[in-house]
């Protein structure tokens, strides 16, 4: 192919892109854009971030709130008719306790909401729940499944 001024070559009706691509790009910026790769990518292996001396640590989430979480979340779901108020104990993440501490209290809130309403029903799942959770301090005895969040 006759080369043009600058190097630059010139190219036939219809010849493919890729035959293009490679003939304009010289050794010298095939080697420049290696280095630059290799650079990129020593810089991404290193160690990640370190945390300040001095930073504070994050809050920890103690095992009856935890418990008071879950279920509560999962009772309004099952108040709600949500779809995923069908999964089982294991999927929702409760204890086996946690699970009969979750019956109860949907079975008393529907109850509750028959006689009394959606706002009293959610009133007597936060109640409950609140109540349960700390007089079982957290409920989590029961599974060998269960694992505390890390």
């Amino acid at each position: 192919m006759p080369a043009r001024p600058g190097g630059l070559y010139r190219f036939p009706m219809g010849a493919s892109t890729r035959a293009r691509t490679r003939a304009l790009i010289r050794p010298g910026v095939a080697g420049v854009l290696a280095l630059i790769l290799a650079a990129a990518v020593s810089a991404c292996g290193g160690p990640g971030p370190r945390p300040a001396p001095n930073s504070p640590t994050p809050p920890t989430t103690s095992a009856v709130e935890l418990c008071y979480d879950l279920i509560s979340y999962w009772a309004g779901q099952d108040l709600a008719g949500s779809r995923w108020a069908g999964l089982d104990w294991e999927q929702k993440g409760l204890s086996n306790q946690q699970y009969e501490i979750y019956d109860d209290v949907v079975r008393a809130a529907r109850a509750e909401r028959k006689r009394h309403g959606a706002g009293a029903a959610r009133k007597l799942v936060r109640q409950e729940t609140r109540r349960r959770c700390t007089a079982e301090h957290g409920a989590t005895r029961s599974s060998e499944n269960w694992r505390p969040p890390a």
